[in-house]
This record gives C-alpha cells, structure tokens and sequence, in this order.
C-alpha cells in the first residue's frame, strides 16, 4: 500500500472498512438496501482509471472482476452494477452494487432513489460473515 494514500472522508464517513487487497481498500457502502461494496486503490492521488500504470489497471480489474463474481454469488443478484463516478468524491473508487429486480431503484440507478437505510450492527455482523470469504479470495 501506498504509504502516502489517504481516504477521502467522504468515503470514511459513508462505508465500513471489510478489509485489503493487493491494491484497494475494500469497503461496504453503509447503505443496507443493496449489497454495496467498494473498491478504493490504495494509491495517492488517483482520480482515474487512466492513471494507475497498466499493470495496475489489470490488478484493478482482476480484483473488481472476481468480486463482482463473489458478490453476485453470496447475494444470488439479477444484476451487477459497477460504476467509477467520482462527481460527488474525487478519489478513485468503484463501486459494486447487486441488484435485484423490483428492488427500489429497479431498473433505475440506486443514487438519489431513497435516502440512506443505515446497517444496524447485528446485520452488519451478518453481512461481514458473508462478505468474509470473498474478501479471502481477493488476497
């Protein structure tokens, strides 16, 4: 990790730390309408996909790829979004959300559909215990 990478406290206040690979920090969105987990490159000053060195960028894909496949797996989802915004928090970040038809948002974006429903710790537990192997196979 880079020594010099700082969170975003936007990114801080909003998720959980789950754990880290070999290049991001992984953290749960805390927003517990939608399995929400997010990839962040552990690398200062990043703003883009383009700026990471290209083996960097395939690390970052690989990572995002298989848990995308884990998500999808441990949340039995209809679709997998994956999204590198940034208009609202400038860091590199993408985010990994599954999506399960008639959910709220469904078929729209998730952004804006309702305000925030916050984990309580019991289901936080619970989605840890989920996330847990997915993380293992990220290391």
């Amino acid at each position: 990790m880079d020594r010099e990478f700082e969170l975003h406290e936007r990114l801080a206040a909003d998720t959980f730390l789950l754990g880290r690979t070999r290049l991001c920090e992984v953290r749960l969105m805390n927003e517990k309408t939608w399995p929400w987990v997010i990839l962040v490159p552990a690398i200062a000053g990043i703003r883009e996909i383009y700026e990471l060195p290209e083996a960097q960028q395939q690390r970052l894909m690989t990572e995002s790829s298989a848990l995308s496949r884990a998500m999808m797996e441990a949340f039995k989802g209809d679709k997998m979004n994956v999204a590198a915004l940034g208009n609202m928090v400038p860091q590199l970040h993408i985010h990994h959300i599954v999506r399960f038809e008639g959910d709220p948002a469904w078929p729209g974006p998730v952004w804006g559909a309702q305000p925030p429903v916050p984990y309580e710790d019991a289901e936080l537990a619970r989605v840890r215990e989920v996330l847990d192997p997915v993380l293992a196979g990220l290391a």
